[in-house]
Protein backbone atom coordinates (compact mmCIF):
# COMPACT_ATOMS: atom_id res chain seq x y z
CA UNK A 1 0.00 0.00 0.00
CA UNK A 2 1.23 3.53 -0.89
CA UNK A 3 2.63 5.40 1.94
CA UNK A 4 1.35 9.00 2.54
CA UNK A 5 3.99 11.36 4.16
CA UNK A 6 4.43 15.44 3.98
CA UNK A 7 7.61 16.00 5.95
CA UNK A 8 7.78 19.74 7.41
CA UNK A 9 10.60 22.17 8.01
CA UNK A 10 10.32 25.79 9.57
CA UNK A 11 12.36 29.28 9.57
CA UNK A 12 11.46 31.84 11.79
CA UNK A 13 12.38 35.97 11.58
CA UNK A 14 11.01 38.70 13.65
CA UNK A 15 8.64 41.18 11.99
CA UNK A 16 9.60 44.81 13.61
CA UNK A 17 6.91 46.61 11.14
CA UNK A 18 3.79 43.97 12.72
CA UNK A 19 4.96 44.37 16.26
CA UNK A 20 4.81 46.79 19.39
CA UNK A 21 6.95 46.13 22.00
CA UNK A 22 5.69 49.21 24.27
CA UNK A 23 2.11 47.70 24.19
CA UNK A 24 3.60 44.01 24.50
CA UNK A 25 3.22 42.96 20.99
CA UNK A 26 5.56 40.52 19.28
CA UNK A 27 5.86 39.56 15.75
CA UNK A 28 7.38 36.71 14.18
CA UNK A 29 7.29 35.43 10.22
CA UNK A 30 7.57 31.33 9.93
CA UNK A 31 8.12 29.88 6.16
CA UNK A 32 6.99 26.59 6.45
CA UNK A 33 8.41 24.08 3.14
CA UNK A 34 6.28 20.72 3.15
CA UNK A 35 7.86 18.24 1.20
CA UNK A 36 5.96 15.18 -0.18
CA UNK A 37 8.45 12.45 0.82
CA UNK A 38 5.73 9.91 1.01
CA UNK A 39 5.23 7.88 -1.98
CA UNK A 40 1.65 9.11 -3.60
CA UNK A 41 0.29 11.81 -4.35
CA UNK A 42 -1.32 14.30 -1.71
CA UNK A 43 -3.56 17.56 -1.17
CA UNK A 44 -2.70 19.80 2.20
CA UNK A 45 -6.42 20.62 3.08
CA UNK A 46 -6.37 22.04 6.55
CA UNK A 47 -4.23 23.90 9.19
CA UNK A 48 -4.02 23.56 12.82
CA UNK A 49 -1.50 25.52 15.09
CA UNK A 50 -1.07 25.98 18.94
CA UNK A 51 0.91 29.29 19.95
CA UNK A 52 2.63 29.18 23.28
CA UNK A 53 3.98 32.55 25.02
CA UNK A 54 6.23 32.52 27.22
CA UNK A 55 3.70 33.06 30.02
CA UNK A 56 2.12 29.82 29.04
CA UNK A 57 -1.17 31.59 27.31
CA UNK A 58 -2.15 29.11 24.13
CA UNK A 59 -4.26 30.42 20.95
CA UNK A 60 -5.27 27.33 18.36
CA UNK A 61 -5.81 28.33 14.84
CA UNK A 62 -7.60 25.97 13.21
CA UNK A 63 -8.78 26.78 9.27
CA UNK A 64 -8.85 25.53 5.40
CA UNK A 65 -6.09 26.04 3.49
CA UNK A 66 -2.32 27.69 4.10
CA UNK A 67 -2.58 31.21 2.87
CA UNK A 68 -5.24 30.71 0.70
CA UNK A 69 -3.88 27.32 -1.20
CA UNK A 70 -4.46 23.94 -0.84
CA UNK A 71 -1.14 22.19 -2.78
CA UNK A 72 -1.54 19.01 -4.22
CA UNK A 73 1.99 17.35 -4.36
CA UNK A 74 3.49 14.92 -6.70
CA UNK A 75 5.90 12.20 -4.30
CA UNK A 76 9.47 14.46 -4.15
CA UNK A 77 7.63 17.27 -4.84
CA UNK A 78 7.45 20.61 -2.40
CA UNK A 79 5.38 23.79 -1.44
CA UNK A 80 6.59 26.76 0.53
CA UNK A 81 4.81 29.85 1.81
CA UNK A 82 5.24 32.67 4.77
CA UNK A 83 2.86 33.71 7.12
CA UNK A 84 3.08 35.29 10.43
CA UNK A 85 1.85 35.54 14.15
CA UNK A 86 1.47 38.16 16.68
CA UNK A 87 2.41 37.42 20.69
CA UNK A 88 2.63 38.60 23.96
CA UNK A 89 5.67 37.99 24.53
CA UNK A 90 9.44 38.23 23.00
CA UNK A 91 9.40 34.39 23.19
CA UNK A 92 7.12 31.83 22.51
CA UNK A 93 6.88 28.88 20.69
CA UNK A 94 4.50 27.02 17.77
CA UNK A 95 3.86 23.91 16.71
CA UNK A 96 1.05 22.42 14.00
CA UNK A 97 -0.18 19.59 11.61
CA UNK A 98 -1.46 20.30 8.66
CA UNK A 99 -4.68 17.32 7.61
CA UNK A 100 -4.31 16.26 4.23
CA UNK A 101 -5.60 13.65 1.68
CA UNK A 102 -4.20 11.35 -0.71
CA UNK A 103 -5.63 11.20 -3.70
CA UNK A 104 -7.89 8.19 -3.34
CA UNK A 105 -9.62 9.99 -0.38
CA UNK A 106 -7.30 8.51 2.84
CA UNK A 107 -6.50 11.14 4.86
CA UNK A 108 -3.34 11.47 7.00
CA UNK A 109 -1.63 14.40 9.27
CA UNK A 110 1.34 16.09 8.49
CA UNK A 111 3.15 17.22 11.91
CA UNK A 112 4.75 20.64 12.21
CA UNK A 113 7.75 19.94 15.09
CA UNK A 114 7.28 22.97 17.71
CA UNK A 115 9.72 25.66 16.64
CA UNK A 116 10.73 28.95 18.68
CA UNK A 117 9.24 32.34 18.39
CA UNK A 118 12.39 34.72 19.43
CA UNK A 119 14.73 37.21 18.38
CA UNK A 120 17.88 35.18 17.45
CA UNK A 121 21.17 37.03 19.81
CA UNK A 122 23.00 38.52 17.36
CA UNK A 123 19.67 40.91 16.78
CA UNK A 124 19.79 42.19 20.25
Amino acid sequence: MAKPEFTCSVTVRPLPEQADPEQGIHAYAYTIQIVNTGDITAQLIARHWVITDARGHIEEVRGLAVVGQQPLLKPGERFEYTSWTRIHTPQGSMRGTFFCMTEDARPFDAAVPEFSLSVPSSLH
